[in-house]
C-alpha cells in the first residue's frame, strides 16, 4: 500500500456518492461468482473457471461456458438482470445499458419473448433501485453481416421500447467493420446510436473505421485510438466517446500495466471518456473499482471524475430526465467538501470464493 494512502483516502470525495452510467457492461459478465456456482451447482454441471484464462481467445471460451450455465431457463436470466441492477445501484449508477443479445437463449424463447422478459425485468429491478434500464443490442462478429443486419432490423423494432444503440462484439481481426456497414446503418437510419467495440485487440485503423464506416458515436474500449495523434484529435473534435475499461484492458494484455494505460492521455487530448466494467465476474473488478483505480492508480482528481461520470451520463440512451438530474448530481458532487471516510467497493460479489455479499 503506497505511503500516505489513508491520508489521501481520509478527505476523498465517496465516489460510490458520485452519479455515473454503467455503458460498457456485457450482462452474462455481470454475473456475481455465487450465483454462477449455485446454477451450475443445480444443472449438475462443473463451475466454469472464470480467471483461467491467458488470452483473448480463452477468454471468449470461458463467456460461452458461464451462457451455457443461464441460457437454458428463464429463472436463470431473471436472476442476472435483478443482481445485475442491483449491483449497479450499489455502485452509484443511475443509468446501466449493457450489452446483450436475446437471440442468444433460445431456450428461453423466441428473441422478442427474451428481450420482452429482459425489459420488463430490467425495468422492474430498476424501479426497485432507483436505476434506468436499457439495452445495447450486441452483433457477434463471427455470426456474420447478414445475422448482423437481422439484429439491426430487430434492435430497430425495439427501440424506443429497450433498445438504445447497436454494439458489435468478439474478434476484431478476423471480423473487420467492413462487413458490418449496412447493419450499422440500418440502425442509425433509425435513430439508434452506434456503439461498436474497437481498438481493443486490433489497433487504430479499427477505430477509425468504426466512426466513419459505422458511424460509431460511441466505442467499446478505443484505447488503442491513443496510438495515432491523428485519429486522437479526430476523436475530440467529433465528440467520439470511449467506453474505457482499465481492468479488463489489463487482463486482457491490451496494457502492460495499469500505470501506462492512456486513458489520461486520451483525456488531455480532449476526448470522451466513460468507464466500464466489462465483465466483472471474469476481471474482478465492478465499476465502482474502475473509479477507484481511475482516482488511486491512473492518478485523476475529481474534476476528471466527474467528466467521465458526465461522459458517461450524456453519451447513453438515458432519458432526458434521468440526464437531468444526473448531471445535477454530478455538480452537487463537486461542490459538496471531501469526506472522512475510504470508499467501499463491491468487488467482493465476483471473487471465486462464492459469496455474494457486498461490502
Amino acid at each position: 500500500m503506497p505511503a500516505g494512502y489513508w491520508t489521501l483516502m481520509a478527505m476523498a470525495r465517496s465516489l460510490k456518492a458520485l452519479p455515473k452510467a454503467e455503458l460498457h457492461l456485457h450482462l452474462l459478465g455481470a454475473m456475481r461468482y455465487g450465483t454462477l456456482a449455485r446454477l451450475a451447482d443445480a444443472a449438475g454441471v462443473p463451475v466454469p473457471d472464470v480467471r483461467g484464462f491467458k488470452s483473448f481467445k480463452e477468454f471468449l471460451k470461458v463467456f460461452d461456458a458461464v451462457h451455457a450455465v443461464v441460457c437454458k431457463r428463464a429463472d436463470n436470466l431473471r436472476i442476472l438482470i435483478r443482481e445485475a441492477v442491483a449491483d449497479a445501484a450499489s455502485d452509484g449508477v443511475v443509468w446501466l445499458q449493457p450489452h446483450l443479445d436475446p437471440h442468444a437463449y433460445p431456450e428461453i424463447g423466441t428473441p422478442d419473448e427474451v428481450m420482452e422478459l429482459i425489459v420488463a425485468e430490467g425495468t422492474s429491478a430498476g424501479v426497485s433501485h432507483n436505476v434506468g434500464f436499457g439495452v445495447t443490442l450486441s452483433v457477434m462478429r463471427q455470426l456474420g453481416p447478414e445475422s448482423a443486419e437481422d439484429r439491426a432490423r430487430f434492435a430497430v423494432r425495439w427501440s424506443g421500447n429497450g433498445v438504445q444503440a447497436l454494439g458489435l462484439s468478439g474478434d476484431e481481426d478476423a471480423y473487420p467493420p467492413d462487413l458490418f456497414v449496412r447493419a450499422f446503418a440500418i440502425a442509425r437510419e433509425a435513430g439508434l446510436q452506434s456503439a461498436p467495440h474497437a481498438g481493443e485487440r486490433a489497433g487504430p485503423n479499427s477505430v477509425r473505421d468504426a466512426v466513419e464506416r459505422l458511424g460509431a458515436t460511441r466505442i467499446a474500449h478505443g484505447v488503442r485510438a491513443a496510438e495515432d495523434a491523428e485519429l486522437t484529435a479526430a476523436l475530440a473534435q467529433r465528440a467520439v466517446s470511449l467506453d474505457i475499461s482499465l481492468t479488463s484492458n489489463l487482463r486482457l494484455g491490451v496494457v502492460r500495466s495499469l500505470a501506462e494505460h492512456p486513458l489520461r492521455a486520451l483525456l488531455e487530448a480532449g476526448v470522451e471518456c466513460s468507464l466500464g466494467a466489462d465483465d466483472p465476474l471474469m476481471f474482478g473488478a465492478t465499476l465502482l473499482d474502475e473509479y477507484q483505480t481511475a482516482r488511486h492508480v491512473i492518478g485523476l482528481e475529481d474534476q476528471q471524475l466527474a467528466m467521465i461520470a458526465r461522459t458517461s451520463i450524456a453519451a447513453g440512451g438515458a432519458p432526458g430526465p434521468v440526464k437531468a438530474a444526473a448531471l445535477g448530481g454530478i455538480d452537487a458532487w463537486l461542490a459538496e467538501a471531501p469526506v472522512p471516510a475510504p470508499d467501499q467497493n463491491a468487488s467482493v460479489r465476483y471473487t471465486a470464493t462464492g459469496s455474494t455479499t457486498a461490502t
